[in-house]
């Protein structure tokens, strides 16, 4: 009988977390997708494209306040107020605690301000949402950089480069004599 109510409470505490956030729209075969084409495309221009097109899914928030939100933030981010960013970033992760670009933009606004300690578990969440996101995985390997964790670092490279095989961070990837690739 114990388990029959927990599950009820579980869910009605994730809804009320999300506080009226929709579920991020489904793009996972347009993903799948164009993660097949990235695999064959004939150079980077082609790529790049391919890539363009990723983001722009990625970029699309669940609806209007949560897209306003994250708008606001990547304006704050483009002129350099790294303050405005995060409060509206954080905002967006509060309404929308399952969308996992909120928590990817928030990270690069804390990477570029130098808080490496606190991209990773932003980065882990967007991941842990969206496991394929290249962004975010170039994103950790970046960070993991930073903070001198290079084995781990080359790991995430490695799978970002394995879903992305025209990333410009695969000219970080080291050999594992240590010669770079």
């Amino acid at each position: 009988m114990r388990f029959f109510l927990t599950i009820p409470f579980l869910v009605s505490a994730q809804l009320a977390v999300a506080d009226g956030c929709p579920v991020a729209p489904d793009h996972e075969a347009t993903l799948d997708s164009l993660y097949a084409e990235i695999q064959t495309a004939p150079n980077q221009m082609v790529a790049r494209g391919i890539s363009n097109q990723m983001w722009e899914l990625w970029l699309e928030a669940p609806d209007e306040p949560s897209q306003m939100m994250l708008d606001a933030g990547l304006r704050a981010l483009r002129v350099g107020d790294y303050l405005r960013a995060l409060d509206q970033l954080n905002k967006l992760v509060s309404y929308c605690p399952f969308y996992a670009e909120g928590y990817n933009q928030r990270a690069f606004v804390r990477y570029l301000s130098g808080d490496f300690e606190a991209v990773l578990p932003d980065l882990d969440q967007a991941l842990d949402i969206n496991p394929r996101h290249t962004g975010a995985l170039t994103g950790k390997a970046l960070t993991l950089m930073a903070l001198d964790r290079g084995d781990e670092a080359q790991a995430v490279l490695r799978d970002a480069v394995a879903l992305n095989p025209w990333l410009s961070e695969r000219a970080l990837l080291i050999e594992p004599e240590g010669d770079p690739l």
